[in-house]
């Protein structure tokens, strides 16, 4: 009988310059794939399969990143190759992904359109098992303030009170707001939930004097504006029949 066994290349036996930290070093993090910047995080594979195919591997298991920050510590223990050790590195470079997403207080991005706003919230949210709802709070220049998180649940119109949506944007005195909530299926498809609280948030924006800019779903690698869908919003504030 034959050997069935798959010899995977390790990394000691690519070219010195073909190797994740050395290609690192000389191209910059931006040159490397998903794979390889996983593969610097974890390290070291495990027998007879290299640290870049076990990245590889997770990455296809999980759909990618945004499947891997969806793992508990508990699934990504029970990985082959991975342990407690591997495991916390890996969710805590994925945390640290998360958190960059809204830069520092002394560089704020500005969001200039719904793809803006989506890029600094998606790889946060998208993961959520939870619908989170969410607002950028921004200045006069659409520079973000911050990002509070205002509400954990189903959008639901008996529950949802539009007042604490806008506390943290009365207290900061902020110019405008933008509306996120995630749909855990992944679809990010409006439900008439979602238009209905649209609605009532945008005219609250309005006797508040704090103007709402969009309230964008977030969904799994894709997202929906509901103002560029003229869903939930109006010019003259009256509620769409």
């Amino acid at each position: 009988m034959g050997d069935n066994r798959v010899e995977y290349l390790l990394i000691k036996d690519l070219p010195q310059d073909e190797r994740p930290r050395e290609r690192l070093e000389r191209y910059g993090a931006q040159a490397l794939s998903n794979a390889e910047l996983l593969a610097i995080i974890l390290r070291t594979g495990v027998q007879g399969e290299s640290v870049l195919h076990l990245a590889s591997r997770l990455l296809a298991k999980y759909n990618g990143l945004l499947g891997l920050a969806r793992a508990n510590f508990s699934e990504l223990c029970t990985e082959r190759g991975l342990g407690p050790a591997k495991a916390t590195q890996l969710m805590a470079a994925l945390e640290l992904g998360r958190r960059l997403m809204i830069a520092s207080p002394e560089e704020r991005p500005v969001v200039r359109s719904p793809a803006d706003a989506a890029n600094l919230l998606m790889l946060e949210m998208a993961p959520l098992q939870q619908e989170h709802l969410r607002l950028l709070l921004l200045d006069t220049k659409n520079r973000v303030l911050s990002s509070p998180t205002v509400y954990i649940g189903s959008l639901n119109m008996s529950m949802l009170r539009v007042g604490e949506v806008f506390r943290e944007a009365v207290r900061q005195n902020c110019a405008a707001i933008i509306v996120a909530h995630n749909h855990p299926s992944g679809d990010p498809t409006p439900s008439p939930e979602d238009i209905a609280v649209t609605e009532r948030i945008v005219m609250a924006g309005q006797l508040l004097d704090v103007e709402v800019l969009d309230h964008l779903i977030i969904g799994q690698q894709r997202y929906v504006s509901l103002k560029e869908r003229g869903l939930g919003f109006s010019a003259d504030g009256r509620r769409r029949k």
